[in-house]
Order: C-alpha cells, then structure tokens, then sequence
C-alpha cells in the first residue's frame, strides 16, 4: 500500500485516505469509526430518477467521524490547510462545544490536520486546540501557527496505513495520565 507522499495524495483527498485507513484498522479489530454524514436539506428532487438535484448543507453538523477505539469512544474532524498558519475560522463553536461535551462523558476528542504546503498530517488533542480557541475567544490570535504545535504530534510516515492516528491517540491518552 502507498504511503502518503505527496505523489500519493494526487487525486485523493484526506477523506478518502481516512475512510481508508479507518477500514484497515476496523479489519485489524483496533476501531470501528464511522464517517457522520453532513446533513442536508433537500431543496429540489428529481421526480423520474428520485434523485436530489438541488440542496444545501446544514450548518449544525459536529464532527466528522466518530467510533470507539478498543473500548474508547473517539471522535474527530479532518482538516485541510494551505498554510502554516490555520485560521480558527475553520472550527465552528457547536463543534468545539459538542468536542468538549464527548470529553467530559469520557470520550477523546481530536482533529486531524493536513498541512498540504508541507506534506504533514498532524494529529491535534481537543485539548490543544481548545487552549487555542479560548485565546481566540479572548481577544488574542484568531489562529495558530504550525510552530506552536507539538512535534510529537506529527503522524509517521510509513507504509500500510494512509492516516497512523492510532499512534497519536495512544500519545495523547499517555499525556493526559
């Protein structure tokens, strides 16, 4: 299986790649994620083919995939950056607020964050992001810079598995002991 260089992103996108990834480690027996469907509403229906052919996205979606890893309830979002600085804009308050909620009920809450202009997958705890977010909230940076981030938090590349996530979930519950 390709590793996920930049040669090997052409063509895919990071969904893919983790719907990939999320079906080897569900046939390995390590997770079961599902991706949450984005929620739509239905404007116009093709009445012959019974088919949507205008509709618009609901803004109330939380997370894009939620699961259970070995027995830990796991939810994360996926994100795509051009820059090495990302923009908060791109996280919506009812997803930080539902993160938030999953954690106290016991659950792990993360983002996965692809740097195109780097090629580098990075794995950022809910916690990090939220110590981010509240900077925002209080008048500071309405973004982060990838140099504030940990480097343990960078995914391996190697080959088998497109998105390693497990390796930095299993850093970030370590952490949090």
């Amino acid at each position: 299986m390709a590793t996920w260089s930049s040669r090997g992103l052409r063509g895919s996108t990071l969904e893919d790649m983790i719907n990939r990834t999320n079906e080897k480690y569900r046939e390995a027996g390590l997770a079961l994620i599902q991706k949450v469907p984005t929620p739509i509403t239905p404007v116009q229906i093709d009445q012959k083919s019974r088919h949507i052919t205008l509709a618009y996205f609901d803004q109330k979606s939380t997370v894009d995939y939620i699961g259970a890893v070995q027995g830990i309830p796991v939810c994360f979002d996926a994100k795509e950056s051009a820059n090495l600085t990302f923009s908060l804009q791109n996280i919506h308050a009812h997803q930080v607020q539902f993160m938030e909620e999953f954690e106290k009920q016991g659950g792990i809450a993360f983002f996965l964050i692809y740097y195109t202009s780097i090629d580098e997958l990075y794995y950022l705890p809910f916690e990090y992001l939220k110590l981010f977010w509240d900077r925002a909230q209080n008048g500071g940076r309405k973004s982060f810079r990838h140099e504030e981030l940990n480097p343990a938090y960078v995914l391996p590349k190697h080959s088998g598995v497109l998105v390693p996530y497990l390796e930095a979930l299993k850093q970030d519950l370590e952490d949090r002991e």
